[in-house]
């Protein structure tokens, strides 16, 4: 079996030649154009190669992101992380490997010392020496058992909320936010499919039936468990069930200080995982943990901030204040650098001056939190959003791809994606992954995420569908009233325009279109306009 499994369309052949030569040059074996016998089982072959391949490199052209053998394979090497991308003539990338690094070959010239294939070079060499690394005698044992073969690929598992034993429902929070924790901790692992947050707190404090969660949610393990705080002291029980059998497969009872609770938090994840995928190791590629505050007081701000809705005024402010506090606790704490740029991006936004004192602030704590977390995708998504109002728009680009490439699992970082997408004259493709956010978590129905939805129908002259999605939104800013508006006013339903532009200024009397596009970041002038016309068909002001 070969090192490296190449694939690519056979019409490419000529160009994908010398690149293979340049792989073979450096001793790795290479599957990439066998001769196949006549009646010979040529998919039983190409799926026995491909599983048994260190690294799967897939050459992107015009023929190739059509065809669905080649997508397939590439799905399967970046399932397993094992994918290395190139590609031609700037072709545009299946939406499922477009957060991967992918090497463009245009300008190589067939030459094996050009930047471009050493960078590919250096990438399976890396990987080829992960995959092909002896064992050790544990793994060797494992490996040779029998486990079934049909196992999936990918896990489905859910982690139900855990109970509050405190007697406090003011620490409500507190178990939340564990439950959270430990659901983002697994979702890093790209083997297992974890379901969302909002999926698994349906079942908060009802009498629940494993079976019937996990034919609910689709899945076959499922964890729960209970946080008790005792003073400086906490308890946490976890177990993790198999549904298929009914069975608790692993249970274990923690009693620690509370200065310990991250070190819990990472032994529950590391548990799971190396017990429904044989895996243990607490470095390397393919997993990506957060770095835990120093300060258990100031990561109970966070959870607290984080569990109030951001839409409410006064709650926004109270969340401005502990995300605040949680940083004069923790100087070093990057997430909370990221929440508190969210809540100055939001009073920029809300500013009806000309003054962009908010966004550099904005700007300046999402740059302090990557550099203090360069393992937390938030961090990153958060920086992609204030580049976005900033104008930089490849730098925003460059970060949220970032961001989902550290955990394609996220459903807040699909979102956000989209919303990036939406602004730089992508809002067909921003659909798309608006919809993968929904496909993640179903139930996912954060305001700002219906607004974007209706803004990229709206771009897209989808009138009747933005007004479905803004529908969504229980309670309204006065920006939904203005888009409600200008979608009526397309529609010439101009009755309705007058009342929803009429809402929108009984909110914000001092709205203005020319001042609200300023804070609209299009890339595009074109959907600037578009935007912009709508609003002032429906009669608003400016």
């Amino acid at each position: 079996m070969a090192d490296v499994f190449v694939s690519y369309a056979r019409s490419d052949k000529a160009r994908v030649a010398p690149l293979v030569a340049a792989i073979e040059a450096k001793g790795w074996s290479v599957w990439w154009d066998p001769e196949i016998d006549p009646g010979q089982e040529f998919d039983r072959q190409i799926a026995a190669e491909l599983e048994a391949a260190a690294a799967v490199l897939v050459v992107w052209t015009q023929d190739s992101v059509a065809s669905r053998w080649v997508r397939g394979e590439a799905r399967e090497g970046a399932d397993r992380g094992i994918l290395v991308p190139v590609r031609f003539e700037g072709v545009s990338l299946p939406i499922d490997v477009r957060a991967l690094h992918t090497t463009d070959l245009d300008d190589w010239g067939e030459d094996p010392s050009s930047p471009q294939v050493e960078e590919v070079l250096r990438s399976l060499g890396t990987i080829i020496g992960r995959e092909r690394a002896p064992k050790s005698e544990g793994a060797k044992s494992d490996s040779g058992s029998s486990a079934p073969a049909a196992e999936p690929a990918r896990v489905g598992i859910c982690v139900l909320p855990f109970a509050n034993m405190s007697g406090d429902l003011e620490q409500q929070y507190f178990s939340d936010g564990i439950t959270e924790d430990i659901i983002t901790e697994l979702s890093r692992w790209h083997i297992l499919s974890v379901r969302s947050r909002s999926a698994s707190f349906r079942y908060r404090k009802v009498a629940v039936d494993m079976k019937q969660v996990a034919r609910e949610l689709s899945v076959r393990f499922i964890v729960e468990g209970s946080v008790r705080r005792m003073g400086t002291r906490i308890r946490i029980n976890a177990q993790l069930i198999d549904t298929e059998t009914n069975s608790h497969i692993w249970a274990e009872k923690f009693d620690r200080d509370l200065a310990e609770l991250f070190a819990v938090q990472d032994h529950v994840v590391q548990t799971i995982v190396s017990t429904l995928v044989g895996r243990v190791q607490a470095s390397g590629s393919e997993r990506a943990r957060r770095k835990p505050p120093a300060s258990l007081a100031a990561y109970e701000c966070v959870l607290q901030g984080n569990a109030l809705p951001w839409d409410d005024p006064d709650s926004l402010a109270e969340a401005t204040r502990l995300f605040s506090k949680a940083i004069e606790i923790d100087p070093g704490y990057g997430l909370a650098h990221a929440l508190l740029s969210a809540m100055w991006v939001d009073k920029w936004e809300n500013d009806s001056s000309n003054s962009d004192a908010a966004l550099q602030e904005a700007f300046a704590l999402a740059n302090r939190a990557v550099e203090l977390d360069q393992d937390d995708s938030t961090c990153f998504s958060l920086l992609g959003q204030v580049h976005l109002l900033r104008r930089s728009f490849d730098l925003a680009l460059q970060h949220v791809r970032r961001a989902v490439e550290m955990n394609p699992n996220n459903q807040w970082n699909a979102a956000d994606m989209g919303s990036i997408l939406l602004y730089v004259g992508q809002a067909e493709e921003a659909l798309t992954w608006f919809k993968r956010a929904k496909d993640i978590d179903p139930y996912f129905n954060e305001p700002w995420y219906w607004r974007s939805v209706g803004k990229a129908y709206m771009i897209l002259h989808r009138y009747q569908e933005a007004l479905g999605a803004f529908s969504y939104l229980p309670a309204r800013s006065y920006r939904v009233p203005a888009y409600m508006a200008g979608c009526y006013a397309r529609l010439s339903n101009i009755d309705r325009a007058k009342i929803s532009a009429a809402e929108c200024l009984t909110m914000k009397p001092d709205f203005s279109v020319g001042k609200f596009m300023a804070k609209q970041p299009f890339k595009n002038p074109a959907d600037a306009a578009t935007l912009a016309e709508s609003l002032r068909m429906a009669g608003l002001p400016g």
